[in-house]
């Protein structure tokens, strides 16, 4: 798959982390390959982009996190909280009525050209 403009996922970037802990709690690095795996390639976040929103997150009460031990060392998980589900709906939603938006300004000029 093609890779998207840095903006347009810089502008995405929580909403992504939050759905990657959507189904069970994870560590980094298991973040990052759901990312990939789920976005065949076209979404790349980088540890460096990843942990600092993990921090945000965690401060704001969105994500909770603990340490686990590992088979060869402990990790640090990170699991939706309720207020980090409920954020991540809100986001969603909001996402789909710009989405929506969008393809109603597209639709016209794609079909005039």
């Amino acid at each position: 798959m093609e890779a998207f403009d840095a903006d347009l996922i810089r502008s995405s970037t929580e909403t992504i982390v939050l759905a990657a802990l959507a189904d069970e709690p994870k560590y980094g690095y298991q973040i990052l390959q759901a990312l990939r795996s789920r976005a065949g390639g076209a979404v790349g976040l980088s540890a460096g982009t990843l942990y600092p929103i993990l921090h945000r997150l965690e401060v704001a009460g969105a994500v909770r996190a603990s340490w686990k031990a590992g088979t060869t060392r402990k990790r640090k998980y990170y699991a939706l909280t309720p207020k980090g589900k409920r954020r991540l709906r809100a986001k969603a939603d909001e996402w789909q009525r710009f989405n929506a938006l969008v393809e109603s300004l597209l639709k016209p000029a794609l079909a005039s050209l």
